[in-house]
């Protein structure tokens, strides 16, 4: 992962090489439109759902966003864009198929099977799993995901090998959750193989990034968002 544009976006080596996408990761200081100008932004409703939409033709409006957390898309000229503050945002491209993607996993959008989801409708679009490219964006590390003692119940009923997402926190009966690295596991379960890490803790880099878990503790009452979008060119 490289930062370009005085410190505005995040760029993944992976996507980055592939002509005819463009994509970025933004931080606080925003830039996304500056970037993709002259382009359309879709985004959805984001609910911590599997729920991912093919976007195509004319798509929706702003203020008609309908409830999901991915989308999939071989229409060039339109940004698909996800909002994110701890939750892991996730750009895909099947450059030899032209067909993108971008979600938002959340620990309740992955466990219930937004990857899966996401990977499914650029399949029924075209796209070959082993041909598309995914990148993780900033999101929270487990360094800084703490978690209670039930939390590990539903992930260790999926897959008992699950338990190697978890370790112990200094607080007891307590747990470190690797969100990315549970993304990450989805993703090669799905047969993506091509995939760039997480290049950025959002908690620990609050100069660059807005976090939820950061603000809660503080006690702050709202949060910023984060923008990460991905387009293909003409």
């Amino acid at each position: 992962m490289r930062a370009r544009d005085n410190q505005l976006f995040l760029q993944a080596d992976n996507l980055g090489a592939r002509p005819g996408v463009k994509h970025g990761f933004f931080t606080r200081a925003g830039g996304a439109r500056r970037f993709f100008e002259g382009m359309r932004f879709i985004c959805c409703r984001q609910v911590h759902s599997a729920g991912c939409l093919t976007v195509a033709g004319e798509a929706w409006g702003e203020n008609n966003q309908p409830e999901a957390d991915a989308m999939v898309s071989r229409e060039k000229g339109i940004v698909l864009k996800i909002i994110t503050a701890d939750c892991v945002p996730v750009l895909f491209a099947d450059v030899k198929a032209e067909i993108i993607g971008a979600a938002h996993a959340g620990w309740r959008g992955a466990l219930s099977g937004i990857i899966e989801n996401t990977v499914k409708a650029m399949e029924a679009l075209g796209a070959s799993r082993h041909g598309i490219t995914a990148a993780l964006g900033p999101c929270i590390w487990q360094q800084s995901y703490e978690v209670g003692p039930e939390f590990p119940v539903p992930f260790l009923d999926e897959d008992r090998n699950n338990a190697e997402l978890f370790v112990s926190s200094p607080r007891a009966g307590h747990y470190l959750f690797d969100l990315p690295g549970y993304v990450i596991k989805k993703l090669r379960r799905c047969g993506v193989t091509d995939i760039s890490p997480s290049p950025a803790d959002t908690f620990t880099d609050e100069k660059r990034f807005f976090s939820y878990r950061r603000d809660c503790l503080r006690g702050a009452v709202s949060t910023g968002r984060l923008v990460s979008a991905i387009a293909l060119t003409a």
